[in-house]
């Protein structure tokens, strides 16, 4: 494949649009297996997808022009899934399984649209919504946050001049290649790509891609980014997300389904999946209470992805919960991702070394580190910590808390109820960046 000149790409075209999202598999693994898992077992609920801006100092509406984030949703609202992206799905091995998706699921999907969307502005900031059934919405997620992060990146290059353009991007691709030759260093080292959400752009997320392939070789075991993976013969990484415990706890019907609710979705997901797929996120209402009351069964999964804590001491209290258990965390697997950079991937990886099977999903820092590389100073390269989640679950508030309070996301009454409820045993205030 030739290699695309990002810096002409960007400088050069004409085109009245460039679209953003291509492909409705430009999307996240964990997308499309938690959508079979909704689509059958979910069909009927309704699910309101919300984006939020963490950080309130940039305001989107002002560095965005609304037109052309229109223009991309619509676009993006005009794909269908390829005859040749649907073989594939059907035809390819995932986490070792054939035929992961029923013929059913894939049937049902290859007519799939992504639903309406709304848009307002207020106070700087854009009201992103997506309202209807579930299994429809769920997939505005990951196109919505790439759309609204690459048309920021866009908006932050416009008026660069071509050469500027190529120093921007040789800075950039300097210093992703040292943290390779960094990375190189621990051949037993476990990286995936994880970068989709908050990418630079599409063409820059791709590069990445194929920089890790070529650069640490084995160590390099996929992308969550599907048409990547397709496109590089990769493998599709990812499970499952916040979204289905948040979904759950908001349909309970009283204190006894809430206190449930994160087990439920396990054993929904059980239903569909195993092996290497029965990976457990424990935060979305804070691990140190999804531990407390985690029944027995949950000890015996494959392993944890400790989402918000710090990933040292978050991977020191699971691995403390195994031992409990009795289990043997040598044989378990910890998956950490939240806001990586190179020196917290080999810090922690030296800790565990050794204990404990892990691997890495590599976001934000690996698909959009370009602050300093400009020539002069552009703040609208500087990532932003921005994210879509569920906000309602037929017409009831959904909530996140995580372990980072920081990060939680609702509304404020359900968040100050569901602490209360859940308790903030272990919680830590971090500087949310990504």
């Amino acid at each position: 494949m030739p290699k695309t000149d990002i810096a002409r790409r960007v400088y050069n075209h004409t085109w009245k649009l460039d679209p953003i999202v291509r492909s409705l598999l430009d999307t996240d693994f964990y997308k499309l297996l938690m959508l079979q898992m909704i689509w059958k077992l979910y069909p009927e609920i309704d699910a309101t997808f919300s984006l939020i801006n963490r950080t309130k100092t940039v305001r989107l509406a002002e560095e965005i022009d609304e037109q052309e984030l229109r223009d991309q949703l619509d676009h993006a609202r005009t794909l269908r899934f390829t005859k040749k992206e649907m073989i594939w799905l059907a035809g390819n091995t995932f986490y070792g399984r054939k035929q992961i998706f029923s013929p059913e699921f894939l049937a049902w999907l290859a007519n799939f649209r992504l639903p309406e969307y709304e848009l307002a502005r207020r106070d700087g900031q854009f009201e992103l919504a997506f309202r209807g059934r579930w299994v429809e919405t769920t997939m505005w997620e990951i196109p919505a946050l790439a759309i609204i992060n690459e048309l920021r990146s866009r908006a932050a290059m416009k008026g660069l001049g071509p050469f500027t353009l190529d120093v921007l991007y040789a800075r950039a691709k300097a210093r992703m290649w040292s943290k390779v030759e960094q990375l190189r260093q621990f051949p037993k080292l476990r990286i995936s790509d994880f970068g989709t959400r908050r990418r630079h752009s599409f063409l820059w997320q791709r590069w990445c891609v194929e920089a890790l392939k070529e650069g640490i070789g084995a160590s390099f075991t996929g992308s969550s980014n599907v048409l990547l993976a397709m496109d590089n013969d990769l493998e599709a990484v990812g499970t499952n997300a916040h979204e289905l415990p948040m979904v759950a706890a908001a349909l309970a019907r009283n204190d006894r389904e809430l206190a449930a609710a994160p087990y439920k979705v396990l054993t929904d997901w059980n239903q569909l999946y195993g092996g290497n797929l029965l990976i457990v996120l424990p935060d979305a209402f804070g691990t140190a209470a999804f531990l407390r009351d985690a029944p027995a069964w949950v000890a015996d999964w494959t392993g944890f992805r400790p989402d918000s804590a710090p990933p040292i001491g978050g991977g020191e209290k699971i691995i403390a919960w195994w031992k409990k258990m009795g289990q043997d965390p040598r044989e378990k697997l910890l998956i950490f991702s939240d806001g990586l950079d190179v020196d917290t991937i080999i810090r922690t990886y030296r800790h565990f070394e050794g204990r404990v099977r892990m691997s890495f999903g590599w976001g934000t820092n690996l698909t959009n580190d370009f602050a300093g590389c400009a020539p002069t100073e552009i703040s609208g390269l500087h990532p932003i910590s921005i994210v879509c989640k569920v906000s309602e679950a037929n017409g009831r508030p959904a909530v996140k808390l995580s372990d980072n309070p920081l990060k939680a996301t609702g509304d404020p009454a359900e968040v100050e109820r569901y602490l209360k409820f859940f308790g903030t045993q272990d919680f830590v205030e971090q500087t949310v960046r990504v």
